[in-house]
C-alpha cells in the first residue's frame, strides 16, 4: 500500500489501522533502535546489567501505557540523570569493573526516588499541579540539571584516556550523524556513532593489529544465546543488607527525582504537541508521573536503572506522523525479547572504554545544555540577585563538595551527595526568598493547550 493511500487529516498523519501488522511491527522496531543506543549506554557506565536494561525497559513502557490509558505514545527507556548518584553510591572499580556489592544499594535509591514520584502524583490530584511546580521552578531545576552534566564529565575524560583516536572517532561520528543525517539517520546519531566507532576498533585492533583498538570477543564466544535476565544477588531483595549503607543511598539519591520531574513534564508536553494532543489533561499528569515512578522503581527492585520518557522516540513520532501507542508497544516486546539474549548482552560489553567515553563526552555536555535551555526557555532573570544566589549556591555546591556531606544519625552514618545538598539548598533557598515571579500555570499554557485532534 503506498504511503499516500493511508493519508489522514490535513497534516498528513498516518493511519496505523491502516498500515497492517507487518509495517507496525518495522515502526516499533524503529523505535526500539531509536532508544536503543542511550538506553544501553547507561548500565555500560554504571555497571549495571544490560540485559536487566532492556528487560525493564519494556516492562517499564507496558507498565506506563497501562496507567496512562493506553493514550500516550512513550517509551521509557534509561534515565541519565541519576548516574552521578550511581557515580557516588557505586562508582566503578579501579580496574574498570562493576561495583557489585554497591550497586543494590544504588538501585535502592533509585527505586525510592520512584516513590517520589508517586507522592507527587498524589499531591497533584489532591491540590492540583501549580501549587506544588512552585517550589521547583526553573531557577532551581535548570542549576541542578547543569550539575549533572558538569558533575559526570571527569568520567568520560577518564573513559576517553584510554584511547583517546578511538573516543575521537565515536565522538565525531555522533556529532557528523546529528548535525549532517537526514530522516532516521538524524534521530539515532548516538547508536550509528556506537556502531561506527565498534567497526573501525574491531578492523583497526583486531583485523590491522593495533593493540590499543583490539576488542576482546571472548565473552561473547562463551555466553549463551538464551539466558534469564535477571540475577538475584543484584537486586535490591539479594544484595542489601547493610541498613547504614541502605540509608546512606536513599538520602543521596531520593532528591534527583526532584530534578527528573521536571524532565518528565518537558517530554509530556513535547510528546502532545508532536501528536497535537494534551496529555498533561488527558490522562492527565498525576497518571503520567505514577507510570514513570513505578516504572523506575519496578526497574530499580530488581536491578535496572532508573526509567524515563524517551525523547528520541519522539523524534521518530514527528518523522513517521504514525502516533499510534501500540506501536511503541511493539517496541517495548523487542526490548523484552533481546533481554533474554545472554550473547547479545556480551556483544555490548566488549565495547571498548573509549567509546563509551566518546559518547559521554558530547552527551554529558548536552545534560548540562538542557539544563540552560530550561532556564532561558522559561525567561529566568538573572538580573534578580536572588535568581543569581540561588543558582550559584547550588552550582557550587554540586561541583564543589566532591564527595558530599557525612553526619551521624544515632547508629546511621549518613553521606548526602553533593548534588542533593544542591538541590535541598535550592529549594530552600528558592523557598524563603522574596520575589518569586515563576507562575507554572501561566507558564506552562501554551505548551499543554489542545491542539486539534487529527484523528
Amino acid at each position: 500500500m503506498a504511503k499516500e493511500k493511508i493519508k489522514v487529516g490535513a497534516e498528513g498523519i498516518y493511519d496505523a489501522r491502516k498500515l497492517g501488522p507487518g509495517r507496525m511491527i518495522v515502526l516499533g522496531f524503529q523505535h526500539m533502535f531509536a532508544m536503543f543506543g542511550a538506553t544501553v549506554l547507561v548500565p555500560l557506565i554504571t555497571g549495571l546489567d544490560i540485559s536487566t536494561t532492556l528487560l525493564m525497559a519494556g516492562l517499564g513502557t507496558l507498565l506506563f501505557h497501562v496507567f496512562t490509558k493506553f493514550k500516550v505514545p512513550a517509551f521509557l527507556g534509561s534515565s541519565f540523570a541519576f548516574l552521578g548518584g550511581y557515580a557516588t553510591i557505586a562508582p566503578m572499580l579501579e580496574n574498570g569493573t562493576p561495583n557489585k556489592e554497591m550497586l543494590p544499594y544504588a538501585c535502592l535509591g533509585v527505586a525510592c526516588a520512584g516513590v517520589v514520584y508517586l507522592i507527587l502524583a498524589a499531591i497533584i490530584k489532591l491540590i492540583g499541579i501549580s501549587k506544588v511546580m512552585r517550589f521547583f521552578p526553573p531557577v532551581v531545576t535548570g542549576p541542578i540539571i547543569i550539575a549533572i552534566g558538569l558533575g559526570l564529565a571527569p568520567s568520560a575524560i577518564n573513559n576517553c584516556s584510554t584511547n583517546w583516536w578511538l573516543a575521537i572517532v565515536a565522538l565525531a561520528l555522533v556529532i557528523l550523524f546529528n548535525i549532517f543525517g537526514k530522516g532516521m539517520v538524524k534521530i539515532i546519531p548516538i547508536l550509528l556513532g556506537i556502531l561506527g566507532s565498534y567497526a573501525v576498533a574491531a578492523i583497526v585492533g583486531n583485523g590491522l593489529g593495533v593493540e590499543s583498538f583490539a576488542v576482546d570477543f571472548s565473552a561473547v564466544r562463551d555466553a549463551a544465546w538464551i539466558g534469564f535476565p535477571i540475577e538475584w544477588s543484584s537486586t535490591v531483595f539479594g544484595g542489601v543488607r547493610d541498613s547504614s549503607k541502605a540509608v546512606t543511598a536513599i538520602i543521596a539519591i531520593m532528591p534527583i527525582a526532584l530534578a527528573t520531574m521536571m524532565e518528565h513534564i518537558g517530554d509530556m508536553s513535547a510528546i502532545g504537541a508532536t501528536c497535537g494532543k494534551n496529555y498533561i489533561a488527558d490522562p492527565g499528569l498525576h497518571r503520567s508521573l505514577m507510570g514513570d515512578g513505578l516504572a523506575t522503581t519496578l526497574s530499580s527492585l530488581f536491578g535496572g536503572p532508573a526509567n524515563t520518557t524517551y525523547g528520541e522516540n519522539t523524534g521518530v513520532l514527528a518523522l513517521s506522523k504514525v502516533y499510534d501507542p501500540r506501536v511503541i508497544r511493539i517496541a517495548a516486546y523487542f526490548a523484552i525479547f533481546f533481554s533474554f539474549s545472554p550473547k547479545f548482552a556480551a556483544l555490548i560489553n566488549s565495547m571498548p572504554a573509549a567509546i563509551v567515553g566518546g559518547i559521554s563526552f558530547i552527551l554529558y555536555g548536552m545534560i548540562s545544555a538542557i539544563g540552560v535551555r530550561n532556564m532561558v526557555e522559561n525567561h529566568v532573570d538573572f538580573a534578580k540577585p536572588r535568581n543569581t544566589i540561588i543558582a550559584a549556591v547550588i552550582l557550587v555546591c554540586a561541583l564543589g563538595l566532591g564527595d558530599g556531606v557525612s553526619f551521624a544519625i544515632g547508629k546511621f552514618d549518613i553521606t548526602l551527595s553533593a548534588l542533593a545538598v544542591a538541590a535541598l539548598a535550592g529549594i530552600i533557598l528558592n523557598a524563603i526568598f522574596p520575589g518569586k515571579d515563576f507562575d507554572f500555570a501561566k507558564t506552562n499554557e501554551k505548551a499543554v493547550e489542545p491542539a486539534e485532534n487529527n484523528d
